[in-house]
């Protein structure tokens, strides 16, 4: 090539013109462009042969996992060899009096290998990534954080070995002098360390999966994980933020998954409504007929009033007297009632936990808990499940003889405040006027 440029401005007279060796200088220079620009061209070629042939093929199989290859862009990056190799071959024949530029080109190519091949390794990881996302058990066992690591391996040798090669070092002595640097690198990299340890326990123990439902009051995260990487977790959080955890802080904090709950048949629902201890008493026998007319405890309310008068008679009780005996109660009729009703809705799962519960009583009354499992764990379906339950247990409290408490509002104190001034007003209006 060099011959050929020499020969043709010989041709053209400029060896005459020119003094000294310009002429040769001028055809080594034009003979490196021309090389870097065919070096080039065959790049372009292969990656369109490639584009019109093998990406054709690959689109038209059936099975989606080898797109990953195109989306990954392998072989565009394999591609990108190939300038580098042909400036390599050929550069010492295109500036063969010029040594020391061929060798600095040389090195220069060494060192856009090296890059190029880590970036080759980096599309594979990525290619096998997404293979592995498409199983089930990638859910539950996540590896990005995994393979983020190797991906940090590869670029830190990537850096040593241009290191290597700009130096004239070789590799192992290099990673000897990085050894008095480990506390430096420690503390550099001390985020990475804790998440890939932190990641590895998260898998093996199975703590968290990808789309389990967590809470994290100290992170404020309340909502599914989206993805575990190497240094964080990011959690959707349902007014549809993003919250991002240190990987570790899962490890080493408290936090709630809700998966139990999700695999499980049904969904809690704990609520209490606090009943007003002034309106509990025993039930007359007016009360007991007027309960009686309730469908669902009828058959309770009788079988429970038989089985007390036996009990009074046999143990000769007189009933004449209410804190004699056993006597039925209007909130142990209601709490019978609610139990009833909790068994007869067709959207709880009464193969679960259902049960209603006297808690201990407190300032404001006592509270009656609800504890049972909605068999419909989407989260609108189980609040309507919920508040349906309770908008019917408020309606019917009343019809028991009872009262939910409630604090007084400043309405409900004024409105007191002038019925009694009212009151007052009328006994003086009384009292004058028959004095009068």
């Amino acid at each position: 090539m060099f011959a050929k440029y020499i020969s043709f401005l010989e041709k053209i007279g400029m060896s005459i013109h020119l003094p000294g060796d310009s002429a040769k200088t001028i055809a080594e220079v034009i003979s490196l462009l021309s090389l870097l620009a065919i070096s080039f061209l065959i790049y372009y070629i292969v990656s369109w042969i490639i584009k019109k042939t093998l990406y054709v093929v690959i689109k038209k199989t059936p099975s989606k996992n080898d797109d990953l290859i195109i989306k990954n862009k392998i072989l565009n990056r394999l591609c990108l060899l190939i300038p580098a190799y042909v400036i390599r071959g050929l550069v010492p024949q295109a500036i063969p009096d010029f040594p020391g530029l061929f060798k600095v080109i040389i090195l220069l190519t060494k060192i856009y290998e090296v890059f190029i091949y880590s970036r080759v390794l980096d599309a594979i990881l990525t290619t096998g990534y997404d293979y592995y996302n498409t199983f089930e058990m990638s859910k539950s066992k996540p590896i990005k954080g995994m393979v983020q690591v190797i991906k940090a391996i590869i670029y830190i040798i990537c850096a040593l070995l241009i290191i290597a090669l700009l130096t004239d070092k070789k590799l192992s002595n290099i990673f000897i002098g990085l050894g008095t640097l480990s506390a430096v690198l420690m503390l550099v990299f001390k985020d990475s360390i804790l998440g890939f340890v932190g990641g590895i326990q998260l898998s093996i123990n199975d703590m968290v999966r990808i789309g389990d439902w967590i809470v994290m009051p100290q992170n404020n995260a309340d909502g599914d994980v989206l993805e575990i990487g190497l240094t964080t977790v990011k959690v959707q959080n349902w007014d549809k933020t993003i919250t991002t955890i240190p990987t570790y802080s899962l490890v080493s904090q408290a936090f709630t998954n809700w998966r139990g709950m999700t695999e499980s048949g049904g969904r809690r629902i704990a609520r209490s409504i606090t009943i007003d201890v002034d309106t509990v008493k025993f039930c007359t026998p007016e009360m007991l007929e007027r309960y009686k007319k309730f469908q669902l405890i009828t058959r309770y309310i009788t079988d429970k009033e038989a089985d007390i008068e036996v009990y009074n008679k046999e143990n000769s009780i007189d009933t004449s007297t209410l804190v004699n005996g056993r006597r039925q109660t209007n909130l142990g009729i209601f709490r019978a009632y609610l139990r009833e009703y909790l068994l007869s809705n067709p959207n709880l799962n009464h193969n679960m936990t259902l049960m209603v519960r006297q808690l201990a009583p407190t300032e404001y009354g006592i509270p009656i808990q609800i504890y049972v499992f909605s068999a419909n764990k989407e989260w609108i379906a189980y609040e309507n499940i919920q508040g349906d339950i309770f908008d019917h247990i408020y309606a019917i409290v009343p019809l028991f003889d009872l009262k939910v408490y409630q604090k007084p509002s400043s309405t409900t104190l004024l409105n007191i405040a002038d019925s009694v001034e009212k009151d007052i007003l009328i006994k003086n209006n009384d009292n004058q006027q028959s004095h009068g």
